[in-house]
């Protein structure tokens, strides 16, 4: 609380004190990031002056824990977190009658108001202060990547792999013991989920089972590998931190229509498994790597989405706020999505926790303000589209523009003739050119950057544009690139040079931050848990040797991530079953030693892909736009607010649009993140409104009913032998005996009581049978993997 309350005014400072624990609140990290990119910059320019270390107004301070709970003068609660329409600080910062108006010297706007709005419906949450680390450089991120010695173990026999051997020291020296390993059947399962986050066919179960080779299970994932599912799951990991995104979202929330070019390339890079720091170098300043070959090019220029992607305030009426406020966001994303560091929270100051100083921010600010991500800031902004064009294709449109300049003059030539010849001829022309321009040729391009005008900017007191202070060059953070960092050239933004410093191998948190987010998507949770923040913030990791050892050897691969895959993969820790140890759940209840395999629910992503799957609707078709009913740019909310687009597509749920402020109602039920914001994370949340999902959606009852149909593709199987048939296309099993009876049992009912409905014997058969399939669907073990 120490620092992020600094800047409160009395009364919301009398609030947080009433109605907010200081310890135990609890806010997701998007939550978090939204209060220190919105509001915590609000409240620093606006009450700071007051209430810090120097004045003490309504006898309150608020840069010291003391102060803070001591409170001020003012006992009344202001904010009642998730109840923004009984808090009394929006009355306040309104000017309302009959209280006090705050900041005195002149009402908030109302953005400012609300993001105060928002930041109380999500609960008014802030970070927790810390005791950071006497020296934050020593932090253990920070320090060089290296090679541990093995530990030495005692079960040698159980460590397929050398990674085994980090795990079973911390069992051993803890008296505990791995669970036994995974039947096969749960492996193949956990496995092609992990890898294409599809469930495995009946055939490639059997295939597995009947396969006695000691390779039996290496060929599985090489299989899985290989794949283009792969990259669709994969990709979708990566998105989420990219903040993916087809419509800008925020004020204008207008189409991002080829921003699923972008998608498309990163689904493929990873299905190429392309070394991972070509893949950060490519994001960064693919626009200044050098290709002869057009197509080549052109997937550079794409890759340079990364940079153009985030949501933007278009109507912003400031346009150097706008342009900073887009810089900003850029350095933010790019430090949390690639080095695991909070770098956007030294913009109005030194970072509270990591050794990065508001000289580091400004260095690295000026790469970004360097360049060309957007055409212009006027209202509505536009952004940057790097064009994709033939030589051909520009040939055409230069063609197509020099005809309608003609046109143009024709049309001024005739407009002041008054003979009744020429005004029909006018007439006809214009209409041509109406023509003209409605079914204009459209050239290909890409969200993306480009080199800007070189410059360093100045340092900006509390991050307000208005306050500029001293001109900081352009550089790197020191705690990481050191104090004698090669000066970056004058002639150039300098992201060439921040791209290959990152994908160094000189980095320390390049390598971990990656390695550490691939172990979390196999294990449900990373070494190091907090996987956006390697910072004094985040968590320690559990086994630090080996986080290295993974890093050490990912890098020594190639950079390579299916090597990666491969090797976690095939070690005995992954392969571990799920077996409950009530000696080791007493010891370890969170399972951070990996005493047995989490068991956890699929992504909302997943859940949905798996639906379509079983039940043989699933479209295969890779890539493509992904908004088809509104052009580039275009408002998704038509005139009555409402957003037209539709989800009715059986393709992969990587391929539907993302729409910022209006996410699919299907991913928001199962707790996709949300789009405005990166984060390497999901929670997972158990409600009512999922088991809902199942019993009513029309994609539920949709795919019950086509799972049916596949039961009944054999017309001469028996009752009890379409059970077996539900189970292997649903669960990847064989049903238990007493299983079997349940079903049947209830298949019977249901044919009674749709008999009394009067329906004819094929209609109550598959009504039955659909009724059956939709209650395997919908329970915990299609799910959940093991």
């Amino acid at each position: 609380m120490i620092i992020f309350i600094t800047t409160l005014c009395p009364l919301i400072a009398s609030a947080l004190l009433t109605a907010m624990p200081f310890s135990d609140f609890k806010a997701s990290p998007a939550d978090i990031e939204f209060f220190k990119r919105k509001v915590r910059p609000l409240l620093i320019d606006m009450c700071v002056r007051c209430h810090g270390a120097e004045k003490q107004k309504s006898d309150l301070r608020l840069d010291t824990v003391a102060g803070i709970r001591k409170g001020g003068a003012s006992g009344e609660a202001l904010v009642v977190p998730t109840k923004p329409e009984t808090s009394l600080l929006l009355r306040v910062v309104k000017h309302a009658e009959g209280v006090s108006n705050m900041p005195p010297e002149g009402k908030l706007t109302d953005s400012e108001i609300a993001d105060l709005t928002n930041w109380i419906k999500r609960g008014a949450p802030f970070p927790a202060t810390v005791n950071p680390e006497p020296n934050p450089s020593s932090h253990w991120s920070f320090r060089a990547v290296r090679i541990p010695a093995l530990p030495n173990v005692k079960n040698v026999k159980w460590s397929a792999s050398d990674l085994d051997r980090f795990i079973l020291a911390k069992l051993e020296s803890a008296g505990l013991k791995p669970a036994t390993l995974a039947d096969k059947r749960t492996l193949i399962r956990r496995a092609t989920f992990d890898l294409t986050g599809l469930p495995p066919t009946p055939e490639d179960v059997e295939a597995f089972l009947k396969d006695q080779s000691p390779n039996a299970f290496a060929k599985v994932v090489d299989r899985l590998l290989a794949s283009p599912a792969y990259g669709e799951r994969w990709g979708r990991h990566w998105l989420d931190v990219a903040r993916y995104a087809d419509s800008n979202g925020l004020d204008e929330n207008v189409a991002h229509g080829n921003a699923w070019r972008y998608r498309d390339y990163v689904i493929k890079s990873f299905n190429d498994d392309k070394p991972y720091d070509r893949f950060l170098t490519e994001q960064i300043a693919g626009d200044l790597l050098p290709s002869s070959n057009p197509n080549k090019r052109n997937e550079l220029l794409i890759a340079t989405g990364f940079l153009a992607l985030g949501p933007k305030v278009l109507a912003e009426p400031d346009e150097k706020k706008m342009e900073l406020d887009i810089v900003d966001e850029q350095v933010d994303t790019l430090g949390r999505t690639m080095l695991g560091l909070t770098l956007g929270c030294a913009r109005c100051h030194d970072h509270k926790f990591d050794p990065i100083s508001i000289h580091d921010y400004y260095g690295l600010a000026g790469v970004f303000a360097s360049t060309k991500t957007m055409e212009h800031f006027k209202k509505v902004a536009k952004w940057h589209e790097n064009s994709l064009a033939t030589a051909e294709e520009s040939e055409k449109i230069a063609e197509y523009e020099a005809q309608t300049v003609k046109l143009k003059a024709y049309i001024k030539e005739l407009t002041g003739k008054a003979d009744e010849a020429s005004k029909a001829e006018l007439k006809k022309r214009q209409a041509e050119l109406v023509d003209r321009d409605k079914n204009a040729p459209v050239l290909p391009s890409a969200m993306g950057a480009t080199e800007g005008t070189p410059t360093d900017i100045p340092l900006l007191r509390r991050g307000n544009h208005l306050t500029p202070g001293a001109l900081v060059a352009r550089r790197f953070p020191i705690i990481l690139a050191g104090e004698k960092q090669p000066p970056l050239p004058k002639d150039a933004s300098g992201r060439f040079e921040l791209a290959n410093w990152i994908a160094s191998t000189e980095n320390p948190l390049t390598a971990r931050v990656i390695v550490n987010r691939v172990w979390r998507w196999h294990f449900g949770s990373g070494l190091v848990r907090s996987v956006d923040n390697f910072g004094l913030l985040g968590e320690k990791p559990s086994h630090p040797e080996l986080l290295d050892w993974l890093a050490s050897h990912f890098v020594k691969d190639g950079w390579s991530l299916k090597k990666l895959h491969r090797r976690i993969m095939l070690s005995s820790t992954y392969q571990m079953s799920g077996t409950d140890n009530p000696k080791a759940a007493l010891i370890d209840p969170e399972n951070r030693l990996l005493w047995r395999a989490n068991i956890r629910r699929l992504e909302a992503e997943a859940i949905r892909d798996s639906l379509l799957a079983v039940s043989g609707l699933l479209d295969r078709k890779p890539g493509g736009p992904a908004l088809t009913h509104v052009n580039n740019r275009g408002y998704l909310f038509d005139h009555t607010s409402k957003d037209l687009t539709t989800y009715t597509s059986d393709r992969r749920s990587v391929y539907l649009p993302v729409i910022r402020n209006n996410l699919y109602d299907v991913f928001q039920l199962f707790d996709a993140p949300d789009a405005a914001v990166l984060n390497g994370d999901r929670s997972t949340t158990t409600v009512a409104t999922q088991s809902l999902f199942f019993m009513n959606s029309p994609l539920a009852m949709r795919s019950s009913d086509a799972l049916t149909d596949r039961v009944f593709e054999i017309a001469k199987l028996s009752d009890s032998e379409r059970v077996h048939s539900l189970f292997a296309l649903a669960l990847g099993r064989e049903p238990e005996p007493e299983e079997i009876e349940r079903i049947l049992s209830a298949i019977r009912t249901f044919e009674k009581e749709f008999s009394d409905a009067g329906s004819d014997p094929v209609t109550r058969q598959r009504k039955s049978w659909s009724a059956v399939c939709q209650a395997v669907l919908a329970s915990s073990e299609f799910i959940y993997i093991k």
